[in-house]
């Protein structure tokens, strides 16, 4: 079988999935990256079971984990600390669920990664194609052919665009701060969120001792005041939060807050354009609230490796993985906004009311939920030798 050739533009986690499922597979890629480094960048991630099956599939599962953390599910609170409501591993399914630091896995990606290369500063003008290719004009005026084209360079994709120049970002109303601190005496052995009058608090163990936090607040749009917020101006906000939210924020540095608004893409009709193919949060960018950004960009890599290894013709390849990914994305993606508008209430009878209701819902229903993220399975993607000696037989 003919060897074929995929350029994927962007270097994130969606990006490098793909390429190294590719790669695997016996494929020819090429990665081009608009920023001029690849830096440890990001806070921390859940990766959940649907994420670790799929990079099981893709032979990543045991060096994911030996530098995650496990997790055994996560309990929302009020603002004194009190339980509205736990979401535990689905008994009997054998889930697993872990959280990583986002530059641990970008670290493993890259390292996978053995014979494709990496092109920076590669930021894309231009996209467009013919009956026998791709061609990508980049703004320092150099140019690329493509047989195929893969868009994986996130929520705010300039590629995608070429394609799709009406679609934007959609704002959720939320702003949100995250970092990571170092601190084992604090003993978070569990992953919680608060959700209050004032807005939400995330807390995530991760190895190392280290913790993942962050914060949403309810906000116009590039809010100038909550944009130069730092740490004492989040200490005073929530203030009246229980332990140990304060203790967590004091031991972050201004430097190394992260913020930015939370936006995704409202459902796309189309993943497919004939030879180009969006995947990751190019193609269906979801709000963080169910944990499954990464998960989702993860699971792209493995269902395209797998169907691209049972379809010569890549067009027809793309057009299935389309069909296959839309329902599942738009799922999580208005499933995840929903729950968003939901725990971002600021009326107190509302708050009330609502949290009584999560307290008397049956553990089955957050079960059931879990379950349908959970009840996936990827074909495993063999190394390449594996493959080429599959393809011969």
């Amino acid at each position: 079988m003919e060897q074929r050739h995929f350029t994927i533009l962007g270097g994130g986690i969606a990006g490098l999935t793909a390429a190294i499922a590719l790669e695997r597979s016996g494929m020819c890629v090429s990665v081009f990256e608009a920023a001029p480094e690849l830096r440890p960048i990001g806070a921390g991630l859940g990766l959940a079971a649907n994420a670790i099956s799929a990079l099981d599939a893709l032979g990543l599962k045991e060096r994911t984990c030996a530098v995650a953390r496990e997790l055994h599910g996560l309990a929302i609170l009020d603002e004194r600390g009190r339980t509205i409501t736990r979401m535990e591993r689905p008994a009997g399914t054998g889930s697993e669920q872990y959280a990583i630091h986002r530059a641990d896995l970008q670290a493993i990606l890259l390292a996978e990664l053995r014979n494709t290369p990496i092109h920076l500063g590669a930021r894309a003008a231009s996209v467009s194609q013919d009956g026998s290719g791709v061609t990508v004009h980049f703004a320092d005026g150099s140019a690329h052919r493509a047989a195929h084209l893969i868009i994986a360079d996130g929520v705010r994709s300039a590629s995608r665009a070429f394609l799709l120049p009406h679609v934007k970002p959609r704002y959720a109303g939320y702003t949100c701060w995250r970092g990571v601190v170092h601190a084992p005496d604090l003993r978070v052995e569990q992953a919680t969120e608060t959700w209050g009058r004032k807005g939400r608090f995330g807390i995530v163990p991760l190895s190392g001792g280290r913790i993942y936090w962050f914060a949403t607040v309810n906000s116009s749009g590039q809010n100038d005041r909550h944009r130069n917020f730092r740490i004492h101006d989040l200490v005073l906000h929530f203030a009246d939060y229980h332990a140990p939210i304060a203790g967590i924020l004091a031991r972050t540095p201004d430097e190394g807050l992260l913020w930015d608004d939370i936006h995704d893409l409202a459902p796309l009709a189309r993943f497919a354009f004939d030879r180009i193919l969006l995947i990751g949060d190019a193609a269906h960018a979801t709000t963080p609230n169910m944990g499954q950004g990464a998960c989702q960009a993860i699971e792209d890599a493995a269902v395209l490796a797998g169907i691209l290894r049972g379809e010569h013709d890549v067009v027809s390849a793309f057009q299935h993985f389309q069909e296959v990914r839309r329902a599942r994305t738009k799922w999580v993606t208005d499933s995840s906004w929903r729950l968003g508008r939901i725990a971002q209430w600021e009326d107190p009878l509302a708050i009330r009311l609502r949290n009584g209701l999560f307290r008397m819902l049956p553990a089955s229903i957050n079960e059931a939920s879990m379950r349908h993220l959970a009840d996936v399975q990827f074909d495993p993607v063999p190394d390449k030798a594996a493959y080429i000696r599959m393809i011969a037989e």
